[in-house]
């Protein structure tokens, strides 16, 4: 990496109740843009092994439930309300549970979510034999921190795009980064991520 490369100042985790163990981080596909099989291509592989779209929304339905039942069973033993709602977003099982105080569930900078969906997608493997991608969300905290990622993204892009300079932003997890390089992309740069965990970072660069 070159010496004009800036560095973004690191911003302070969000901040929720924590939970009385520490997960373990989940690991996502690989989120740098260039070395990532598109969503669209890699549903294609997917859907041709399993006969075509009609078996792949099966599948993903399927998933969806064996989720829901996971999660209803968890918030029975956890004592806590919550309605689940499921979906299929880009090509994935989405779960979400809203209502109520879930925060417990959230965690500090999101940490008690990522091990929960980890814990989600052993359920659906343990009971349909099939590894998930699900995407789970609680209390809508992962759409929101989608949101304000997409919004630093398009942010850093335009500085990028004016100085000629790679900017480096701020450690972020692999659910982050790959939001990331995602917006940088649409953005029309590229991004790439260096360093290692927990001081992973995306760099944005410039247009070559």
């Amino acid at each position: 990496m070159s010496d004009d490369v800036r560095t973004q100042p690191e911003q302070q985790p969000e901040t929720a109740p924590t939970a009385s163990s520490e997960p373990a981080e989940t690991p996502e596909p690989p989120e740098t843009s260039e070395a990532t099989e598109s969503a669209p291509a890699a549903v294609e592989a997917v859907a041709s092994a399993e006969g075509g779209p009609a078996e792949l929304l099966e599948q993903l339905e399927r998933e969806g439930d064996a989720a829901a039942d996971f999660l209803e069973e968890l918030l029975d033993i956890a004592d806590l309300d919550g309605d689940i709602d499921l979906d299929v977003d880009n090509d994935r099982a989405s779960v979400s549970i809203v209502g109520g105080d879930l925060g417990v569930l959230v965690g500090d900078g999101g940490k008690v979510l990522e091990a929960l969906q980890e814990l989600t997608r052993l359920a659906v493997l343990q009971d349909t034999g099939e590894r998930s991608r699900l995407m789970l969300d609680v209390a809508g905290h992962r759409a929101a921190r989608r949101a304000a990622l997409v919004q630093q993204a398009d942010q850093a892009a335009d500085s990028v795009r004016s100085s000629g300079e790679a900017l480096r932003m701020a450690p972020m997890t692999p659910f982050e980064r790959k939001v990331v390089h995602d917006a940088v992309a649409a953005a029309g740069l590229r991004s790439e991520s260096e360093g290692e965990e927990p001081q992973r970072r995306v760099v944005v660069l410039p247009a070559s």
